[in-house]
């Protein structure tokens, strides 16, 4: 099979060499790499992307990422998915499949009872994927994106796969240039203050935390933003800070991620004790999220990257 390689939003991307039916090639270097531009139309089978080839479009997803859920939907996939697990909360279509499988501990012949062809996951559970392939059902892995290039990449790898790569292509192209203008609309930043502005990203009342190195962090970076946890245990970007550390690093900003795993609000995080003298608690600048959106790396990151530029607008006004 001849292969296409796509440079677009999301880097790399590999399709069949069908796969364009209307897009314009701009440079060749081998027998097997075109670049193209961004303007797909029709998708031709087979299909491969992220290590999966399909013969045909697959119209009986089985999706066990709630990430994925949001993206298959995003991209005008969602009248393919048949079922979704436990924790596709979004959107409201997914959940009225009233499907709820496990993306946990998954049962291959509850999947398989679906009759998928294809199951789409973000990390193999035990032997997951050799099971169900045994079962000649193709599997997509989309492991948590690093980078929001990977995020882009596995939306257009599922747009190929799905037959929808225009608006997945589409759908990127919006995603960065809403983030660009999120960013470049914030009217505050580190610099722009004249001193650093620290945070404190709460995932749950127990304190764990991330730090610049994750995807989240990565986030915040895009506002010059510091993160207190970095550095404090060296090669886990996961910590679990105590609230003494927390307190003596005085951070300008609190972000919870668990408002609704932990009910955590604004109120909760000022009596704490040792809190209250915080720079954040004084300010009122605690910044309730949506933990979903704060924990997906889908088309809804846009989202958690407009609530923190609003964030920031508020801590100008204040200063």
């Amino acid at each position: 099979m001849k292969v296409l390689t796509r440079a677009g939003f999301a880097g790399l991307f590999i399709c069949a060499a069908a796969l364009f039916a209307a897009c314009s090639e701009t440079s060749s270097t081998t027998d097997t790499t075109v670049v193209v531009d961004t303007t797909v139309s029709e998708v031709a089978y087979p299909v491969t992307a992220g290590g999966v080839t399909l013969e045909t479009q697959p119209m009986r997803i089985v999706s066990l990422s709630p990430t994925h859920t949001e993206m298959l939907y995003a991209i005008g996939a969602g009248d393919q998915v048949v079922a979704v697990d436990e924790y596709s909360n979004f959107p409201a279509e997914a959940v009225a499949l009233g499907t709820k499988l496990s993306g946990y501990e998954p049962n291959v012949e509850s999947i398989a009872g679906y009759e998928p062809d294809l199951v789409v996951i973000s990390y193999d559970p035990g032997n997951l994927v050799e099971q169900l392939n045994s079962l000649d059902i193709p599997v997509y892995i989309g492991n948590g994106a690093s980078s929001f290039e990977q995020a882009y990449e596995q939306i257009e790898q599922l747009g190929a796969l799905t037959g929808h790569l225009d608006v997945a292509v589409q759908l990127t192209s919006q995603m960065q240039a809403d983030i660009d203008a999120a960013v470049a609309a914030s009217s505050v930043s580190a610099t722009a203050m004249g001193e650093s502005i620290t945070y404190f990203y709460e995932l749950d009342n127990t304190y764990y935390t991330v730090t610049s190195n994750t995807f989240v962090g990565q986030i915040f970076e895009l506002f010059g933003l510091k993160n207190i946890a970095d550095g404090v245990e060296e090669g886990n970007d996961y910590p679990q800070l105590s609230s003494e550390v927390i307190v003596s690093s005085n951070p300008t900003m609190i972000f919870l991620a668990d408002t609704k795993c932990c009910a955590q609000t604004p109120e909760t995080v000022s009596v704490r004790d040792g809190w209250q003298k915080m720079d954040a608690v004084v300010n009122k600048n605690i910044v309730q999220l949506d933990d979903d959106i704060a924990s997906r790396w889908g088309p809804r990151v846009v989202e958690l990257v407009k609530s923190i530029s609003d964030a920031l607008a508020l801590v100008a006004a204040g200063n």
